[in-house]
């Protein structure tokens, strides 16, 4: 089925975008809380490979899962990104401003024959790696069935390169599944190159499998390290969900953290102080960021 005009033009927008600037970047936090310092090491990250190639840097808030979002995060994340000199171009995105795109998105897909109603449970799925295809040959119905809606999975083809399975790209609560949101944003803003942390790479098999459906071809994906304690472990959330409040009690400024998140990646030594700016002047003189696809 044709992609409707209205829909191929937010494609072709994005692609103009993309010709125009070169490289476009994005951060993209949950407001589900503070930044950690998990967080801002990949904000940092991020920004300075945006910056060192002269493209762009966007922000996008990706606040689509209202149950997990907290009251002034949103407010409380772009304070704390300009405090640190990690200023981003244009306005900030809201994904939940753009839920009427995604639901349109769904629908072309719907009637192009690419989705399917799906039933299982989390328990019924327990063990399974990939999406078993329990559904997908069946009639599972669209609507309520004791008082639960089904979830929309595409339909990807057997033996894709990806090893997805079929995607779920709208939840049984009726929430957008993220998968499906961040390809179709990705593709509408023209971005060229993800910058993310390497806990995400499990992502990218569903993520290419959307891109696919589309007939689009996906950004650059980029991986950095996390954030880890001493022993070389990941942070857990609640280790790494301080933020800046302990740092600001402790008397530390924005030329600290910015130099404890660059030593934690390698660029300076330890216990150097400066700003974003300096630290930009820093890697284009040939750092090599920690960056692996």
């Amino acid at each position: 089925m044709r992609c409707p005009d209205h829909l191929f033009l937010q494609l072709d927008q994005g692609r103009r975008l993309k010709e125009r600037s070169g490289y476009r970047g994005r951060f993209a936090p949950s407001p589900t809380g503070v930044l950690h310092f998990g967080n801002l090491q990949t904000a940092l990250l991020s920004w300075l490979q945006a910056r060192r190639l002269g493209g762009e840097w966007l922000l996008r808030i990706d606040d689509l899962d209202t149950p997990r979002n907290r009251p002034q995060s949103v407010l409380r994340i772009q304070s704390d990104l300009r405090w640190l000199g990690l200023h981003w171009d244009g306005q900030p995105i809201l994904q939940s401003s753009r839920r009427g795109i995604y639901s349109s998105w769904l629908s072309f897909l719907r009637r192009s024959g690419l989705l399917f109603a799906c039933r299982c449970s989390r328990r019924d799925l327990a063990g399974e790696p990939i999406y078993p295809g329990t559904c997908r040959a069946i009639d599972a119905g669209w609507g309520w069935q004791a008082q639960r809606l089904p979830s929309w999975r595409l339909r990807v083809p057997d033996h894709n390169p990806y090893g997805s399975g079929d995607v779920v790209v709208r939840r049984a609560d009726g929430f957008i599944a993220y998968q499906l949101a961040t390809v179709i944003d990705e593709l509408s803003f023209g971005i060229s190159d993800v910058v993310r942390g390497n806990d995400l790479r499990d992502a990218l098999p569903a993520q290419h499998s959307i891109y696919a459906a589309l007939g689009q071809s996906s950004p650059r994906f980029w991986h950095g390290p996390l954030l880890c304690d001493d022993d070389g472990l990941k942070l857990s959330k609640r280790e790494a969900s301080a933020g800046l409040d302990v740092a600001r009690s402790n008397g530390d400024d924005a030329a600290h953290v910015i130099g404890q998140l660059a030593a934690g990646l390698g660029l300076v030594p330890l216990g150097t102080r400066l700003s974003t700016k300096e630290l930009l002047c820093e890697v284009r003189d040939g750092s090599n960021l920690p960056l692996f696809s």
